[in-house]
């Protein structure tokens, strides 16, 4: 291992042996604790590892001189064997604590905006928009997320324009920051009497929730109108002027919230939205600074990249960024076999990471 490396591992420890000294120390302030606490407890499974490592090479060493002894020959071959054995074992062990050396993302454990549209195909965008909408909730329940539905327009067959939605939970950002993006459906619709597969899509977008010390929003860059809610159709849904349009002013978004009967709650809910895609766009525009011309193996995340594919006739979904195909379509739009996709991702992410950590 490298010295920069080993004398890294060397401050971590020492620091993870300070804060365990100072925790248990009498006179700590609530808000010291707290924070001593968090910083300790994400130290742990690092020194964990470290300590794993270090137990490892240790035997290594011990084994590779009784291997080199002159003793007996059964002794010696029972030495030589853990030294293969560990000869495999470190360099995964060694892996591990890079991948936890990694810088995190800083939004990972935020809470997320879900946002879904239909792209281009008509009603079987609208009913692939739905299917896709209903994939993420199944897989929030299956997490134990709470998924919260702040927006939805229906096209009255069952379809979907498009649908918004909260979710709140542990680390719901991580597991969902790669499905933002283009996903396309291959499938013969019910209505093709000739048989012959079309091809639809629909826009998914994955935000990491804002909170008000994150954006801050002047009221003098926001339009507030207010209309009366409309469901499929154009009726009515209630007679009062709760629906809410918030245009903010400096970037021309939009976002219309009228679920509620409550304008307020509306109101509430759109400034949540606005807040949202507006840290989406700093930290869009902070992430291409810092990748410069380089792109990430995974994709960017950007809505307009076409990143899955979901074959219908073929049973099977390909997440075209890491080449991954699998033959399980229910069971990933059942939410079920989603974390097999999710893991793939992040696991290519963390490598592109390491590879170029150590350019």
């Amino acid at each position: 291992m490298e010295p920069a490396l080993e004398a890294r591992l060397d401050e971590l420890v020492r620091r993870h042996d300070e804060l365990r000294a100072a925790l248990s120390a009498a006179g700590l302030s609530g808000g010291d604790f707290a924070r001593l606490s968090k910083e300790y407890s994400e130290l742990s499974p690092i020194v964990e590892g470290i300590e794993a490592l270090r137990h490892a090479q240790g035997e290594f060493a011990a084994a590779a001189e009784m291997a080199g002894a002159n003793g007996d020959p059964e002794l010696k071959g029972l030495a030589e064997e853990e030294m293969q054995s560990l000869r495999e074992r470190l360099p995964e062990l060694e892996l591990t604590i890079k991948m936890a050396l990694l810088p995190r993302d800083e939004d990972d454990e935020r809470n997320a905006i879900l946002e879904v549209r239909a792209g281009t195909g008509g009603e079987e965008a609208a009913l692939f928009a739905a299917e896709l909408f209903r994939m993420y909730q199944r897989y929030a329940a299956l997490k134990g997320w709470r998924f919260e539905l702040l927006d939805l327009s229906e096209t009255g067959l069952g379809g979907f324009k498009e649908a918004a939605a909260s979710i709140t939970g542990r680390n719901v950002f991580a597991r969902l920051k790669f499905e933002s993006g283009v996903h396309r459906v291959q499938r013969v619709p019910e209505t093709e009497a000739s048989g012959r597969i079309h091809t639809s899509a629909a826009t998914v977008a994955v935000l990491p929730e804002a909170e008000e010390v994150d954006i801050q929003i002047d009221d003098k860059d926001l339009r507030i109108d207010v209309f009366r809610s409309s469901g499929p159709g154009g009726q009515s849904v209630n007679t009062t002027d709760s629906a809410v349009r918030i245009t903010h002013l400096p970037s021309g978004l939009v976002v219309i919230q009228q679920d509620e009967k409550s304008q307020h709650k509306n109101k509430a809910r759109a400034l949540k939205v606005l807040r949202a895609r507006l840290y989406e766009m700093e930290r869009q525009a902070l992430a291409a600074a810092r990748a410069a011309d380089r792109k990430s193996q995974v994709g960017s995340g950007d809505r307009s990249e076409r990143i899955r594919t979901y074959n219908f006739p073929q049973g099977r979904v390909t997440d075209h960024r890491i080449n991954l195909t699998l033959h399980k379509i229910d069971k990933i739009l059942s939410g079920e076999a989603l974390d097999e996709v999710i893991d793939a991702l992040s696991a290519a992410d963390r490598a592109q990471k390491l590879s170029i950590a150590a350019a």
